[in-house]
């Protein structure tokens, strides 16, 4: 290689690089682009999936929450017991068949029927109800467009697939494909849970027709296609006909179809290489995984697209770069052999005035000798060139040497700060020059962008935030220098923008505090009013309570004057036995004896009648003693006809005195037992004085706290006075900041909104709206009202 000259060595040289350069460029050149053609292919098959699988999804999902609003529609009827119309059943089925032109039918099946509908009763028409239970259980199917069947649905059976699996899962569940009049179609049925236990299950009926129809249309290249599998292994869509509603196991063995089958049950997005189904061709696949809202259940969307044919545009470009580049080779390389023949003899004698050129300029000598070589062609006038500028270069080196010095002194003002000085003196050396230029134009450049930096912060300084540095063509530093004020222009912006939104807000909460402190205010005093009404009609309850247990303690004085007169009539009857023989003479004596005890019988009478009163004013509490009120009021009635009968006797005992001794000895047994029997109704009575006594001490506590609520009641309005206060100042503080930003000018200051304060309300008010219609409080007012109904019948 030393030995050969510098021709052949160029030539050499010139043929290898260009050989490796060119095999090289095409290598990577094809190599790139069929790889890059590649991924694009696959990139577009996989969009063609995903984009595809966008309606089916939709479609899977919408079925996914119709089946869930029909079983919330049951479920909440059972919840509140509530029966439903059948008329109105059958009218919301075929509202939502002809609002999805998926579903085929609605259905469903209850084991006692009787929860939600009426059971058939021979009274209405009998088209809708089961045959042996008569429990009214239509299905509304879909016949065309516009127009629906209705059928009987089977008894409950938990044999049922539909049932079955629902039963199973206790949960919403899809069953595989099945065929029905000729249509493929799958069953969506989730159960019905009612205190705790299933007791029906919902469902609609999905035609997957159209899914099919859908699947045909799309076309990926020439002979590839998209199959659809359900969670269970079996093809829905499948371009072989054969194929459909087959499960993928009996139709292929293929391990990576299988494997990839299975990742995509599980919900995973899954690429493969095998061979296709249809034409057995080597094929890249993708799997893609459409989910049934959030059930868990996966279908796979596969596209399956021939390597030939999405490869094809790969391979043609692959092979012509090898075949252009290969021509291209051959083609340089004879030029290069042609041309460095030539070469080789005119560098020698550009050479040689190249040699003496630079030892010129590297003040070896003090003149360059000019190259001697007057051929017309390339190599002439290279010399030609080289002897002018050889020429120029010995006068510009002259001046190039001035321009440096004033280049030197400028870069001195540059650096202590000066950027008004210029580079004025021109040369002939365009290098120079371009410095010069490149120089000058630096300096004003850079005072340009400083002057622009200063003006922006000057506005900043102003208050004035609109505009910014203009960053076009800005490097490093002064990007960074520009991007910093602008940043701190939208750091002030935002916190601007944050104030006036922060005011805002505070002045929409401010009027809302204002406004509910307003409400607090007159609420505080209607509760006052209303509270000082109780307080009265608790005094006056209290002073009644007061007044009947004063009765009582007369009563109680009463009880014992009649115990002293029940003696005296035992002592009487006594006397009675003992002057029997004077009987005739006492008889006027005997009369106002027996008038005395008519009176306290009546008296007694009167007494138990209050105390039965009292018993009933007292409630669940006097129950009993309304009973013992009674057996006294029994007693004095015995007691007023015992007298009776003793005056009877009396105006007798003339006529049958010898009965008269044995008819006072039954008188003084019958005032033992009446003087027992008041005993007893002294002892209710003082009960009832002591329980009044409670109730009155009760009474007098409630009457306190009642007191203790109002005082608490006139310090919630003083408080709420006080909270006026501040949300005034709060509202005024709010119109201060807002004031102070609007005084200020920045981008996006008149789009300023205070946030919404409502939604929160909003939620709150939803809350308690449902909290008055829960079907507990309603109860409760039902219980009230009862209550007082009875206590008016009493």
């Amino acid at each position: 290689m030393k030995n050969l000259n510098f021709g052949t060595k160029l030539l050499l040289i010139l043929v290898s690089i260009t050989v490796l350069s060119l095999s090289i460029m095409s290598y990577i050149i094809s190599s790139n682009a069929f790889s890059a053609l590649e991924k694009e292919s696959q990139k577009y098959v996989n969009e063609v999936s995903k984009s595809s699988t966008l309606e089916l999804s939709s479609i899977l999902d919408k079925a996914f929450t119709v089946t869930n609003d029909i079983a919330n529609k049951y479920k909440i009827a059972l919840e509140y017991d509530e029966k439903l119309s059948e008329e109105g059943t059958i009218n919301y089925f075929k509202s939502l068949l002809s609002q999805n032109f998926f579903i085929k039918g609605a259905f469903f099946t209850f084991e006692n029927g009787e929860l939600l509908y009426k059971k058939y009763d021979g009274t209405i028409n009998k088209e809708f109800y089961t045959q042996k239970n008569g429990y009214f259980q239509p299905y509304v199917s879909r016949k065309d467009e516009n127009t629906f069947n209705i059928n009987i649905l089977d008894e409950w059976n938990v044999n049922n697939s539909w049932v079955k699996i629902a039963l199973d899962k206790k949960d919403i569940a899809i069953t595989k494909p099945y065929i029905y009049e000729d249509v493929l179609m799958i069953t969506i049925s989730k159960p019905i849970f009612y205190k705790e236990k299933i007791v029906g299950v919902v469902g609609i009926d999905i035609s997957l027709d159209f899914l099919i129809k859908q699947m045909k249309q799309i076309k990926i290249f020439e002979t590839g296609y998209a199959t659809l599998i359900d969670s269970y292994g079996v093809i829905i869509s499948h371009p072989e006909i054969k194929n459909i509603n087959k499960n993928i196991k009996d139709v292929t063995s293929n391990e990576s179809i299988l494997d990839a089958i299975e990742k995509g049950k599980k919900g995973e997005v899954f690429s493969y290489f095998s061979k296709n189904l249809r034409t057995n061709s080597d094929s890249y696949n993708f799997v893609y995984p459409v989910q049934f809202g959030d059930t868990k259940y996966y279908w796979s969307f596969v596209v399956s697209a021939p390597q030939d044919e999405y490869l094809k545009e790969a391979y043609f470009i692959r092979n012509f770069s090898f075949i252009s580049g290969l021509c291209s080779l051959l083609v340089m390389i004879a030029t290069i052999l042609f041309n460095v023949k030539i070469l080789n003899k005119n560098l020698l004698v550009i050479r040689d005035g190249i040699l003496s050129f630079f030892s010129y300029l590297n003040r070896e000598s003090s003149k360059a000798e000019l190259i001697n070589l007057d051929s017309k062609d390339e190599f002439g006038q290279m010399a030609k060139v080289v002897n002018e500028n050889i020429v120029k270069t010995q006068k510009g080196i002259e001046e190039d040497r001035k321009l440096i010095d004033e280049t030197i002194a400028v870069l001195g003002e540059f650096e202590q700060g000066d950027l008004c000085q210029r580079l004025n003196l021109s040369v002939s050396n365009p290098a120079l020059m371009q410095l010069k230029e490149v120089l000058n134009n630096m300096a004003s450049n850079l005072e340009n962008n400083i002057d622009n930096v200063l003006k922006v912060l000057e506005q900043y300084s102003n208050y004035n935030y609109l505009n910014k540095i203009d960053q076009k063509g800005l490097k490093e530093h002064l990007l960074k220098l520009a991007s910093g004020v602008n940043n701190l222009g939208d750091s002030i912006t935002q916190m601007l923008i944050d104030n006036k939104t922060n005011g805002l807000t505070l002045g929409k909460s401010s009027s809302e505090l204002l406004l509910n402190v307003d409400k607090l205010n007159l609420s505080s005093n209607e509760a006052a009013a209303s509270l000082e009404e109780t307080a009265a009609a608790l005094e006056e309850i209290t002073s009644n309570v007061r007044n009947n247990t004063q009765n009582i303690a007369q009563m109680a004085k009463l009880s014992s004057e009649v115990t002293k007169l029940a003696n005296d009539g035992e002592n009487f009857a006594n006397q009675t036995t003992v002057a029997m023989d004077e009987i005739n003479n006492q008889v006027n004596l005997v009369n106002e004896a027996i008038s005395i005890i008519d009176n306290i019988a009546f008296q007694t009478n009167i007494l138990s009648l209050n105390a039965a009163v009292e018993a009933a004013t007292a409630g669940e509490a006097g129950k009993g003693f309304a009973v013992v009120a009674q057996e006294v009021r029994n007693l004095a009635s015995r007691s007023a006809e015992a007298a009776q009968d003793i005056k009877t006797i009396v105006e007798n005992a003339t006529i049958k005195a010898n009965q008269g001794k044995s008819i006072a000895t039954n008188m003084i047994g019958g005032y033992k037992e009446l003087n027992h029997s008041i005993s007893q109704t002294i002892n209710l009575i003082n009960d009832i004085q002591n329980a009044s006594k409670e109730q009155l001490s009760g009474i007098e506590q409630i009457n306190d706290a009642v007191t203790q609520l109002d005082r608490q009641t006139q310090q919630n309005a003083s408080i709420a006075t006080q909270t006026q206060d501040i949300a005034i100042v709060a509202d005024e503080i709010a119109k201060l900041v807002v004031s102070d930003v609007d005084a200020k000018e920045f981008v996006g200051k008149d789009k300023v909104k205070g946030k919404d304060i409502n939604k929160n309300k909003e939620l709150n008010n939803n809350q308690k709206e449902k909290s008055l219609d829960s079907p507990f409080i309603n109860k409760k007012s039902s219980k009230r009202s009862e209550q007082s109904d009875e206590w008016e019948n009493f």
